[in-house]
């Protein structure tokens, strides 16, 4: 998931400012404290849009290629249509090439506003899409991970192997020992800049 907000400074009263104070790097909020703030970011935001894509696709294109787009198509939509310049603030990392001026923040969700109220909105739609999938793929504990490795998602597909949410081009420990269909895939090498989460962006 990635996400982008457009947030009207001039717009913003003070009790509008109170808050946005209560806004930080997502993965410092519980999922219940995210949740609560979801509303609070879409009544304050001018325009937001999350943009998601899927396994096949990054598997197809490399996970970081795949991030870097996602953060751009969110850039371009929240963009589009805004009378004069536009400056883009992104976490950690330039996207290129751009037709807007921005800036790279280093810990940009926890320095700035905007950027964690995006990593709010890309957050709390990655909860929920994992909450759904609980439903649709069971036995995954998709709703508990919410797809991070932990060694009870690991022991989930070392017993059932992949489901057609997995990245079958993530190197993993767990893919290489489970049973059944992960027999018949091969382990490659981890993608450069995996470890980037394309979930936060202002203009």
């Amino acid at each position: 998931m990635a996400a982008a907000v457009l947030l009207d400074l001039e717009a913003i009263g003070p009790g509008e400012v109170r808050a946005l104070s209560t806004l930080n790097d997502s993965k410092q909020h519980t999922e219940a404290a995210r949740e609560a703030l979801y509303p609070v970011v879409m009544r304050l935001a001018a325009r937001s849009v999350i943009v998601s894509r899927c396994a096949p696709g990054i598997d197809a294109r490399g996970l970081h290629r795949t991030n870097l787009d996602a953060l751009r198509d969110a850039l371009r939509s929240v963009c589009a249509g805004q009378p004069g310049e536009v400056l883009c603030l992104v976490d950690g990392f330039r996207v290129a090439p751009f037709e807007h001026e921005q800036r790279a923040i280093t810990q940009g969700d926890a320095t700035s506003a905007a950027i964690a109220a995006a990593s709010i909105l890309a957050k709390v739609s990655r909860d929920r899409f994992m909450h759904r999938a609980e439903t649709h793929h069971p036995g995954w504990e998709f709703a508990a991970h919410v797809g991070y490795s932990t060694p009870a998602h690991r022991a989930a597909i070392a017993r059932q192997g992949v489901s057609p949410l997995h990245r079958r081009s993530f190197a993993s420990v767990a893919y290489s020992v489970s049973e059944g269909p992960l027999e018949v895939l091969e382990r490659l090498e981890p993608i450069p800049g995996a470890d980037h989460d394309a979930d936060g962006v202002e203009a």
